[in-house]
């Protein structure tokens, strides 16, 4: 069965990688896309695709949107805040890649997205779309809240172990690293590339908008995550560091892995923190996972695209269990 898709907010990067993805999508037909700053003008001349749609405004797009299955909304969180409501009044899916919608807790929006939650209802509705740890909940459902590209690679590489009770919740210290894509196209001066080359900094250190949410995910009180910005295109590298149970062992850690990922289509485990890089998962829609152990801590790195597996691929791997298409199929 063909489904029928739009993309608001698709001049983006991870808009046009969703494009990318869509118009060579075997069960979906891309029906419209959105970008008020290229209104009129074709994919084919943006992206290079082969397509004979144009981009029109927003809009236009929510009008659209009305004859669609699902809509993609890649777009800034105030903006998701306000299109989410009105696409699922009037019946249409939706999965949304902004921060919108994706804490539980309504108090924390004014201190990591700057705005008081509009749409507390709606919160309530939305799955938070990570198919490893919650694919039950977000087979079928009609609003995905997609997760962040730190967020995934930090919960990913450490859930196993919480879940095993291999580690102690209350040690967990996260370092992460992003290449610049991961800041969107935004033409200030301090994502430059005069102000990013040769260089290698952390950011929001302690209050970055991920931190509650890799929180929620894993369900810890608190946990240390500091992100980094590389002097690359894409990518993430997160290294995360926790206190072992008492006589816990590489191979606990191991089958605690195994057990959790091995059958996953879209995770590799690998033998060890070392072998994970992050030149192997670019332009994948893969997660890459490998831990370390002496004989009280752990040190477990995963990698992943932040414009795929952190965005675009891991949002149409959502909308696959949403409209009952194989889970990878486009990907």
């Amino acid at each position: 069965m063909q489904h029928s898709a739009g993309i608001i907010g698709a001049s983006g990067y991870s808009g046009i990688e969703l494009t990318r993805i869509l118009v060579g999508h075997p069960g979906v037909s891309l029906s419209f896309v959105t970008s008020d700053r290229w209104v009129g003008q074709a994919i084919s001349a943006k992206t290079g695709l082969t397509s004979a749609l144009t981009y029109v405004s927003n809009e236009q797009g929510l009008a659209a949107a009305k004859g669609c299955d699902v809509v993609f909304l890649a777009t800034p969180a105030e903006t998701s805040l306000e299109l989410a409501p009105k696409l699922r009044a009037a019946g249409v899916k939706v999965v949304d890649l902004a921060g919108s919608f994706r804490l539980q807790d309504l108090s924390k929006y004014p201190a990591f997205y700057k705005f008081e939650h509009t749409s507390p209802a709606l919160v309530k509705d939305a799955v938070y779309g990570m198919p490893e740890l919650f694919r039950e909940k977000i087979r079928g459902a009609p609003f995905i809240s997609n997760p962040g590209c730190y967020a995934t690679a930090a919960a990913l590489s450490v859930a196993p172990l919480l879940r095993a009770g291999l580690i102690d919740p209350e040690s967990i210290v996260i370092s992460a690293a992003s290449g610049v894509s991961g800041a969107g196209r935004k033409a200030s001066e301090e994502y430059s590339f005069m102000e990013i080359d040769s260089d290698f900094r952390a950011y929001k250190p302690l209050k970055h908008q991920h931190v509650p949410e890799i929180e929620q995910t894993l369900g810890v009180r608190k946990l240390v995550f500091t992100p980094h910005l590389l002097p690359i295109k894409r990518g993430i590298l997160s290294t995360a560091v926790a206190r072992l149970k008492a006589g816990v062992t590489q191979g606990q850690v191991n089958e605690a892995f195994a057990a959790a990922f091995g059958a996953e289509p879209l995770v590799k485990l690998l033998p060890g923190a070392e072998s994970v890089r992050i030149a192997d998962v670019v332009k994948t829609p893969w997660c890459l996972i490998g831990a370390s152990v002496d004989e009280t801590h752990v040190v477990s790195v995963s990698a992943i695209d932040n414009l795929l597996k952190g965005a675009a691929s891991q949002a149409v791997q959502n909308m696959n269990l949403m409209l009952g298409q194989p889970e990878v199929a486009g990907l």
